[in-house]
């Protein structure tokens, strides 16, 4: 790409080490206007450093977005209807906030007239797919620097070194101290990678988890809530209704409280390599549990059993960056017709890091028959003779099949 064609660029600016280094870089090296954005999607930092630490570096158009409720609703929300894990155990919070913020950066471009724009992802990880993937879908003429796979900063101390050389402001944590880990966070989940987490072997210290209580220090008495649901969506917590932000958020806190959410997982990235991670996603623990059991009160069998088939496929796609695909398009929408009866109650107990279903109800879509299902007489509801030819029925295969190996 030659660095002449480059006239004005949108960062994706956190105002931390990576990105500031990136911003002066950009100046530098390309000569062009930088423009840096930052979202708030409930990462719990004060964001307005970001807006000084960019005036400082001359930036005229600064953004700083409240993305939130959109991030909750539009994302996590749709992706929670499908039940989504990744591997079976990973719940995505990283993954799932990226299309959100290349949307945001392709709309900025937009307003602003710049021909490009930039991100601090490493060429060894996914998010640079995520990204990049997304902005090439909703722009495909866009112009994507990714500085990581330019320069030859490839360490914390060439980075420090030049943001030395350069006066740039490194700001350390409030108590003199930084997170020896790389941490990503917003209103899902906080991640953790890096340093001794290298060795898959090493256990997590006890001082490296910032949302949750272990386990064993929660508290001796289980917390009982119900949640909520409309379509598919939680809408209320004991009651009380909440716009998605606060209920995913309301979610953090109660189940940090009880020590739920904690996960220690080796993936497989997108880019080939394996990567072992630790995630904090309490909310987002309770939640698929509670939608499950939702489902299970108001789904059919079918239904319900072909959207575990498809979730794998679904959850591969938010791994891997085709948020904005037709094939997640359709896959969402076939997700979302399941999601119109999916509407009630449902009653979890939270005891030292486990979430136990204890109640559902729904007075509009239950499937649910006691009449039928009941070990009790049962009035003819369910005739038992019927089981016989049922069962001859499907066992007809395997009795000639018998008969064959006789």
């Amino acid at each position: 790409m030659a660095h002449g064609a480059i006239k004005k660029v949108v960062l994706a600016y956190s105002g931390g080490l990576d990105t500031s280094v990136i911003l002066k870089w950009l100046q530098i090296e390309y000569g062009c206007e930088v423009v840096t954005f930052t979202a708030d999607i409930g990462q719990g930092e004060e964001l307005e450093p970001a807006r000084t630490k960019a005036q400082a570096a001359g930036v005229q158009e600064i953004y700083i977005d409240d993305l939130r409720e959109e991030f909750v609703s539009d994302f996590v929300f749709p992706m929670f209807r499908a039940n989504t894990l990744y591997e079976g155990e990973y719940l995505l919070g990283t993954s799932i906030a990226r299309p959100l913020i290349a949307k945001r950066l392709i709309e900025i471009a937009a307003e602003t007239g710049a021909d490009a724009i930039a991100h601090g992802a490493t060429g060894k990880g996914n998010d640079q797919v995520r990204f990049e993937l997304t902005a090439y879908a909703l722009n495909p003429e866009i112009k994507i620097i990714a500085p990581w796979r330019e320069w030859d900063l490839l360490s914390r101390e060439k980075l420090m070194a030049y943001a030395e050389q350069h006066g740039i402001a490194v700001e350390m944590k409030r108590d003199g101290t930084k997170s020896p880990y790389s941490m990503d966070a917003n209103l899902l989940h906080i991640s953790y990678e890096g340093y001794d987490l290298e060795d898959p072997w090493v256990e997590p210290g006890s001082d490296m988890w910032r949302w949750s209580v272990a386990p064993e220090q929660a508290p001796d008495q289980a917390t009982t809530i119900e949640i909520g649901f409309e379509q598919g969506d939680p809408v209320a917590i004991n009651g009380q209704r909440f716009s998605p932000a606060a209920l995913l958020a309301e979610l953090n806190r109660i189940g940090g409280a009880n020590g739920i959410g904690r996960a220690d997982l080796v993936e497989n990235r997108y880019v080939g390599m394996k990567s072992r991670g630790c995630y904090e996603t309490p909310g987002g623990t309770i939640l698929l549990k509670a939608h499950r059991a939702m489902e299970s009160l108001t789904l059919d069998r079918e239904a319900a059993h072909l959207k575990d088939e498809l979730m794998p496929r679904y959850a591969s796609l938010v791994y891997n960056g085709y948020w904005f695909t037709p094939e997640r398009n359709m896959l969402q929408v076939a997700i979302d017709e399941t999601q119109k009866v999916v509407n009630g109650e449902v009653r979890l107990r939270l005891y030292k890091g486990n979430v136990m279903v204890v109640g559902r109800k729904s007075a509009s879509n239950s499937l649910f028959d006691a009449a039928i299902a009941t070990f009790e007489e049962d009035a003819g509801a369910y005739n038992q003779a019927d089981a016989t030819g049922f069962i001859r029925l499907n066992a007809l295969r395997l009795r000639v099949a018998g008969r064959q190996r006789g």
